[in-house]
């Protein structure tokens, strides 16, 4: 008699075939997509001029372009130029073979490529000293033990907070220190490293895109599109529920499969990593008080931050500086206290190894950023095919039936992020030319803003262009290519209902 099931090596072959590429290949021949499109797209490039705002009763300004500026650069004979990329450029200047290394040294301390990267080899090495310590594992050990019986609760309580944190502050990053705490403990309740992902990147996103008062993405396009800051609040504090509930609702069901059948895991072999590592049980754990302060110092730097980020507007640098403290306190605590047998080589050597856990997805942002260079950079006052292609979706736009316009325009910012993932940076770039375009077709300049940010918010949990997410993606240890194979249908049932959402808050003149 045959059995039902089929043989490891079956299985195993099976499991190769429907493999997924490696996350570089996929980002490499997107790379030679947007190397292809530079010899048949002419580059243009637009003006600017200075947008002026209120948020907080403050009156802010920022730089955007002006919509009806937009000119092709031309060539001798009068025409649309064409600037393909070449293979190889030197003086700093990007060729084919050179995006990677020009992606990596890319953008500034304050954003892409190189600020995040090293705020990623931060982060890592300071949550490395804290790993060390052994005392997360002995703290999720004693938790686990205090709550038994209420281990499903830690699902909706940490997407709610993390997705509150991306509507009230525009979390984000700071979702890449919480997963490194987060996931050991979701892997001792029986869940996975995916359902660390999606309780705090992906809920701080399903935050950002719903947000009634986001001061890094909705403020700032009401404000760019001249509609008053922070008005809807209602209909968007509605929104944020429903996403919210969704979210936590579509995570606890994954959930309970893998606590059914944990090879089901989209991540499980990476996983073993966390398994093994995972020590013995609460009778055996330590638990002193060098342990109690690691946690004290971990709570009062998260505190520190998020107060930071609200009352200063912290960024990478400061938030990397704060966590850079906390791993040199962490480490002297460690020390003192003899935690696993630390000393102050234990310590760098932590420290390096955390920031290794990190290069991985470093590169992996660093290339992805190259794409953008590919096409010819993200400034508008610089000719550029993205520049094109932002003013001929434009005019395709323009062309259209209203219901139909205010639905592109959700699908476009969608599209968009792959190439600019900054919330900020995509306002300045589109709303100048959505907003007048609402005009034009009809459509209010709140239906434009509902379309940019959600349209804005939810792509970042899928382009490998999101640096936040592939750092995330990172210290779970989540192949890029195994999340795709995951994360899709929820992506799909997203969009799905954004699409709802713009049209009917188009026909019942949401303004």
């Amino acid at each position: 008699m045959n059995s039902p099931h089929p043989s490891p090596s079956s299985a195993q072959s099976s499991a190769t075939a429907r493999q997924m590429p490696d996350t570089l290949v996929i980002i490499f021949f997107v790379a030679l997509a947007a190397a292809l499109l530079t010899f048949v797209v002419p580059i243009g490039s637009f003006s600017t001029q200075d947008a002026h705002y209120v948020i907080d009763g403050v009156e802010k300004t920022r730089s955007v372009i002006d919509p009806t500026s937009f000119q092709y650069a031309l060539n001798e004979a009068g025409e649309p130029k064409l600037d393909p990329i070449s293979l190889f450029k030197g003086n700093g200047e990007i060729g084919f073979f050179n995006f990677a290394f020009e992606g990596m040294v890319s953008g500034s301390k304050w954003g892409s490529a190189i600020g995040v990267i090293m705020f990623m080899l931060v982060i890592g090495g300071s949550f490395g000293v804290v790993m060390a310590t052994g005392t997360i594992d002995n703290g999720i050990l004693r938790l686990i033990d205090k709550t038994q019986g209420n281990e499903k609760l830690f699902i909706p309580v940490i997407f709610s907070l993390f997705s509150l944190g991306g509507a009230v502050f525009g979390m984000g990053e700071e979702a890449i220190a919480f997963a490194i705490i987060i996931c050991p403990l979701m892997i001792r309740l029986g869940y996975d490293s995916i359902c660390t992902v999606m309780v705090t990147y992906v809920a701080t996103q399903i935050g950002f895109a719903s947000s009634w008062m986001n001061p890094f993405s909705v403020a700032i396009a009401q404000g760019i599109a001249g509609v008053p800051v922070l008005s809807g609040a209602g209909v968007r504090s509605i929104m944020w529920l429903g996403f919210t509930l969704i979210g936590i609702g579509f995570t606890m069901r994954y959930a309970s499969k893998i606590q059914r059948n944990p090879s089901a895991s989209f991540s499980y072999q990476t996983d073993q990593f966390f398994r093994d590592n995972q020590q013995g049980n609460v009778k055996d754990s330590r638990f002193n008080l060098g342990d109690i302060l690691v946690l004290l110092t971990i709570v009062a730097t998260i505190a520190w931050v998020i107060w930071g980020v609200i009352a200063h507007a912290w960024f990478i640098p400061e938030i990397a500086s704060q966590f850079f403290t906390m791993g040199i306190i962490v480490g002297i605590i460690g020390v003192v206290f003899k935690l696993n047998e630390m000393d102050m080589n234990k310590v760098a050597v932590s420290f390096k190894q955390g920031a290794g856990t990190m290069l991985e997805p470093a590169v992996l942002v660093g290339c992805a950023s190259g794409i953008l260079l590919l096409l010819g950079g993200a400034g508008a006052t610089e000719p550029s095919v993205l520049n094109t292609i932002l003013h001929s979706a434009g005019n395709v736009i323009g062309q259209l039936p209203t219901a139909l316009s205010a639905w592109f325009m959700l699908l476009f910012q969608s599209v968009f992020n792959f190439f600019v993932t900054s919330g900020s940076g995509q306002a300045a770039l589109t709303m100048p030319l959505m907003a007048p375009l609402a005009d034009i077709v009809g459509v209010t300049r709140q239906v434009a803003v509902l379309a940019f940010q959600l349209g804005d918010g939810f792509t970042n949990v899928l382009v490998p262009t999101s640096a936040s997410l592939m750092a995330t993606l990172g210290v779970c240890r989540v192949d890029w290519g195994n999340w795709i194979k995951f994360i899709w249908r929820f992506m799909l049932g997203l969009f799905v209902i954004s699409s709802i959402i713009v049209v009917l808050a188009h026909y019942l003149g949401f303004s």
